[in-house]
């Protein structure tokens, strides 16, 4: 008695956050529910609450999900991802948000068109005043683009960027990084994707800074202790 009540009460606190969630950010970027460390049950009360967008950091958590949880769900993967590893999810992978190389982009393409599809990809940019292994910079993406300028991908479409702002409270700077990738996002729209209307989304903002990332232009938000709780 007492566990089911427990399991009722975590479920309405799921439903309740993400609720609380979707009427601040409206429709004016897209929600993806930041699932990794969280068992199964947690994103099938998510998706029971009408969620269908959930992101992972790790392939191998992933594929232990993937197989058990509902097939209309949305998987992007939003950890830094090996290249090795492309081809286990290349089947079903809706975005991978986290490309940091031209390597792995050729890889996923390979591993894409085995599969007879296109998976969507973000570029992963550094803006963040913290080291980190992972994320290019202004001058690699233009290197980056103007390869596959001239040697297509076809088992690929880029369709933005995507960064993490700096851990801190000091909103000014967050704000300012966050206006540093959304100026490249529109310059690299504009010199290389004039034509192309998928180059269309700004994934910035996770649980302590959406709704600065949104007043700057996100259209994704990635959030995951807000809806789950400390994992």
């Amino acid at each position: 008695m007492r566990q089911d009540l427990l399991l009722n009460n975590v479920m309405n606190s799921i439903e309740h956050n993400l609720n609380f969630i979707r009427r601040e950010i409206g429709d004016q970027a897209m929600l993806v529910a930041v699932s990794k460390n969280q068992p199964s049950e947690a994103v099938m009360e998510a998706y029971q609450a009408g969620q269908r967008v959930f992101g992972e950091n790790r392939v191998q958590e992933l594929l232990l999900k993937h197989p058990v949880l509902r097939p209309d769900i949305q998987w992007h993967l939003i950890g830094h991802l090996q290249t090795n590893k492309v081809k286990y999810i290349a089947s079903f992978i809706s975005m991978i948000q986290s490309v940091d190389s031209l390597k792995l982009l050729e890889e996923i393409s390979a591993q894409a068109l085995k599969n007879d599809r296109v998976i969507d990809c973000l570029l992963q940019m550094y803006i963040a005043s913290e080291e980190t292994k992972f994320g290019l910079d202004e001058g690699e993406v233009n290197d980056l683009l103007i390869s596959i300028r001239q040697h297509p991908l076809s088992g690929v479409r880029i369709c933005g960027l995507m960064g993490m702002a700096t851990f801190t409270d000091d909103t000014d700077q967050i704000r300012k990084e966050f206006r540093g990738i959304k100026s490249f996002f529109n310059k690299f729209r504009s010199e290389f994707f004039r034509e192309d209307p998928s180059f269309n989304q700004l994934s910035i903002g996770m649980s302590g800074d959406y709704l600065i990332a949104i007043e700057e232009g996100s259209t994704i938000v990635r959030i995951g202790t807000k809806i789950f709780g400390n994992r």
